[in-house]
């Protein structure tokens, strides 16, 4: 049986409005004429055998919006669009990721541990998507970065959450809390640790990798040794640190796992590295909003706070590469544009402190 099928997005969810099919998926719209053109296009040729359809425009136009959705930080929209690509394309590493990815990043604090453990759990699944799928190495090595980012990011936001939550609870009802606090802090932790596992293994003979490996099981102990006094068996959780140092020591020989530091600096650091400075009109701009608009309510100052928690360790690994510069900078330059034109000044400027 025939079946009308949206051209953009792949979907057979089409609904007659005002005289023309809109497809409920993105909305594109087609005349009748359009449509019965689009019925007439059969899947069975004159023998009855089976027509093989090419999908890969359907295809590339999925990706498209998914991509555009993504760029726009619309979780929703994009991990809609990835789960229709995975129906076409099983071996895509990039709608495996991004669909668990993005329901992870729209979970509420109930949810944290259950959405940190999905993302750990899909990232055997998704290297070995890119060393199976993707052909050049030097695709695989920019998939394999791109993961390590999200995954950074994706770690420290779950493990963020969580930790703000329970500061956040009232002090005569808080050891009620703690477990769950624990669960939660080390199953964002756990990412980190499973990145850097998977890509040793999986990525073994790509030295260019091996600093995703050793970068991710650094962030790992780091969260790990902020967690310590809250364990009662602090051995166990010891001797697990000690397992990840003797890995990274396999690279780097002189690595000693670091007291941990929770002091807070005040640079702009994502556009910093973006910018090569800290005194430039665009970080001006950037500083002036900070201070000036996100620090005068508590949401955005919860921002600031955690945007400092995450950047520089992002900003250590990844700043000096092409791929991350590239990647912030048509964000930034568009949000500096707008904040421009609602009067945020772009001349030299001192940090106020809050």
């Amino acid at each position: 049986m025939k079946q009308l099928k949206c051209e953009m997005c792949g979907s057979t969810n089409l609904m007659k409005e005002d005289g023309v099919f809109v497809c409920q998926s993105c909305g594109c719209k087609y005349s009748v004429e359009e449509a019965k053109k689009m019925m007439v296009e059969g899947t069975v040729d004159v023998t009855g055998s089976t027509v093989k359809v090419d999908s890969s425009d359907e295809l590339s136009n999925l990706y498209q919006i998914a991509r555009r959705a993504k760029d726009d930080n619309n979780g929703e929209n994009a991990a809609k669009y990835y789960d229709m690509i995975l129906v076409k394309d099983p071996t895509s590493w990039e709608a495996s990721f991004y669909l668990v990815y993005f329901r992870a990043m729209e979970c509420k604090i109930a949810q944290i541990q259950s959405a940190a453990i999905s993302v750990s759990n899909c990232i055997d699944t998704v290297l070995k998507l890119i060393k199976d799928h993707v052909p050049e190495r030097e695709g695989q090595i920019k998939a394999v970065q791109e993961v390590s980012l999200r995954c950074t990011m994706i770690s420290s936001l779950l493990y963020n959450g969580a930790q703000n939550h329970y500061n956040g609870i009232d002090s005569s009802i808080k050891a009620n809390y703690t477990q769950e606090m624990l669960n939660n802090c080390c199953a964002a932790r756990n990412i980190m640790y499973f990145l850097g596992d998977n890509i040793d293994a999986i990525f073994d003979g790509y030295g260019e990798l091996h600093t995703c490996a050793v970068s991710a099981w650094k962030d790992g102990i780091d969260k790990h040794k902020k967690l310590m006094s809250f364990f009662a068996d602090k051995e166990s959780n010891k001797n697990t640190i000690m397992v990840y140092t003797a890995k990274i020591q396999k690279y780097e020989s002189d690595y000693q796992a670091p007291e941990v530091n929770t002091t807070t600096a005040a640079g702009c650091y994502v556009a910093t590295a973006v910018y090569g400075s800290y005194d430039c009109p665009q970080v001006w701009t950037l500083r002036r909003f900070r201070d000036y608009t996100l620090a005068e309510t508590w949401y955005g100052r919860a921002f600031i706070h955690m945007y400092y928690a995450i950047s520089p360790t992002i900003v250590k690994w990844f700043g000096k590469t092409e791929w991350f510069k590239k990647m912030w900078k048509g964000k930034l330059d568009r949000m500096v544009a707008n904040l421009n034109e609602k009067g945020v000044e772009d001349t030299p400027y001192q940090d106020r402190n809050w």
